[in-house]
């Protein structure tokens, strides 16, 4: 029974103890900071780590996959294409095109555009009701991409790529007369874009070339299409600032010609080399992309610049067609 009570006393102090000493000392609290600082700080860095790699690797494949995406639809538009203007040519149509701040023409082609449901055929049943037929048609149309740098806030610090669009109206004696046009007795069922007019190819005396590079718009009409940006963060990096220079195959005109001058600057983020005419009397072109990744991480226009150690961060892509349609010439 003594030893009942002696144990019954001991623990009733102990308890007393801890329960007057339930706090913690100055000291205690220090070394516990200090330990969860030298444990928290490398765990919170490499989490930051984490974070910033996955953010420059995303940018990497965001860029990889729209450079892609833009090469191949301006494959798809210019396999249609039945002239494609090299440098001379730019050159000479420029005055014809719309004038884009800071924008340079890069590549401009005719082609054969699908036009849906544009042919309107109108004709009666047996019974007297009026019935419409509608058939797709290809009405010929003029397009022009540029590359553009400029200090718009709306865009990256980056350049980009926007394509500009004109195309003929469908002739239908059932159709409609239209106003600001080419054309305006005939009837269509599918207006003319504004400033459209067609090619002159009658000219006797001159070559293909020729005959393509005296087109000129519509007079006294400023377009009602605006150039529409395909795709941003396209490298704006300049050859002197150690950009690859454009190179072509043999035969082939680099376009656009400020590449060929020692005079202006030089961005190859964006080109063509191009074959107006080739033996099969058909438009060549190879287009040459290429992305900046840094500029989605960076609006430092100095620390975006093309740098050979850092290839990952600006995507190329290359692509050759051919055009399917062709002009006869012989």
């Amino acid at each position: 029974m003594n030893t009942l009570r002696w144990v019954l006393s001991t623990q009733l102090k102990i308890w007393k103890q801890h329960k007057n000493n339930s706090g913690f000392t100055l000291i205690e609290l220090l070394v516990a900071m200090i330990l969860a600082v030298l444990v928290i700080t490398p765990l919170l860095g490499f989490m930051l780590n984490i974070l910033d790699s996955d953010r420059q690797e995303q940018a990497k494949v965001n860029s990889e996959q729209e450079i892609q995406a833009a090469a191949d639809f301006i494959t798809r538009d210019l396999q249609q294409a039945f002239y494609i203007y090299d440098a001379t040519g730019v050159d000479a149509i420029k005055s014809q095109l719309p004038s884009v701040t800071d924008g340079e023409p890069v590549l401009v082609f005719w082609k054969r555009e699908f036009a849906p449901e544009a042919a309107i055929t109108k004709t009666k049943d047996s019974g007297g009701k009026e019935i419409n037929f509608k058939d797709d048609a290809f009405v010929y149309s003029l397009v022009a991409y540029y590359l553009i740098k400029d200090n718009n806030d709306n865009w990256s610090k980056a350049a980009r790529i926007a394509r500009f669009q004109i195309k003929d109206g469908y002739l239908n004696s059932n159709g409609n007369t239209c106003t600001k046009t080419y054309d305006t007795t005939s009837k269509f069922s599918l207006c003319p874009d504004v400033g459209f007019q067609p090619l002159d190819l009658s000219q006797n005396g001159k070559t293909i070339q020729e005959k393509m590079n005296g087109w000129t718009k519509l007079k006294d009409q400023d377009y009602t299409q605006k150039p529409i940006v395909l795709v941003d963060f396209i490298d704006q990096t300049t050859t002197t600032q150690k950009a690859p220079d454009a190179t072509c195959p043999s035969g082939f005109a680099v376009v656009p010609s400020s590449l060929t001058s020692s005079t202006s600057t030089k961005r190859t983020g964006f080109y063509a080399c191009v074959q107006s005419v080739s033996s099969s009397n058909k438009s060549i072109a190879e287009i040459y992309l290429r992305g900046n990744a840094l500029a989605r991480l960076n609006n430092d226009e100095n620390k975006i610049i093309y740098n050979s150690s850092k290839l990952t961060y600006f995507p190329y892509a290359k692509v050759r067609i051919e055009g399917r349609s062709f002009i006869f010439t012989k």
